[in-house]
């Protein structure tokens, strides 16, 4: 009889659940694994969608060469982006479209394009207003410190 016991013993321990505070020690071990792993993995997800712009902006560069060899002049004004993939009235060399589309940037937002430029009045100003979406502060991603 005393066998039995035991064995009943055993079977009850091997079925038991978790308790509550097992439980709660496992979601705050999460909880901090996720606050060591988060701000990486999310300054990681910042520097690629920075990166995609430049490159982005880079292929905005070639197309607005290829204009301006074709045609002798770079797009004019704030929606001279529009030339690189709609015929223009007054560019009789134009062989394009220089794009399939005029994207967004990696946030959504349309690109800012002047010509002439402010920082470069020969040519032209391409930016991203980056990350925040406000223009002129220092997040912003321009073509004329591309190199840099």
């Amino acid at each position: 009889m005393k066998l039995n016991r035991n064995k009943s013993r055993i079977n009850h321990s091997i079925n038991r659940a978790f308790t509550l505070v097992e439980m709660l020690l496992v979601i705050v071990i999460l909880g901090i694994l996720a606050a060591i792993v988060y701000p990486n993995v999310g300054k990681r997800a910042v520097e690629a969608r920075i990166k995609a712009t430049k490159v982005q902006i880079a292929a905005f560069r070639n197309a607005l060469a290829t204009f301006e060899i074709e045609n002798g002049y770079y797009p004019k004004g704030r929606n001279g982006l529009q030339d690189l993939v709609h015929r223009p009235k007054d560019a009789p060399k134009w062989n394009g479209p220089y794009l399939d589309k005029i994207p967004k940037d990696q946030w959504g937002n349309d690109y800012i394009y002047e010509c002439p430029g402010r920082h470069n009045p020969e040519t032209y100003d391409l930016v991203s207003m980056g990350p925040d979406g406000v223009a002129g502060t220092e997040d912003d991603i321009t073509s004329w410190e591309l190199d840099k």
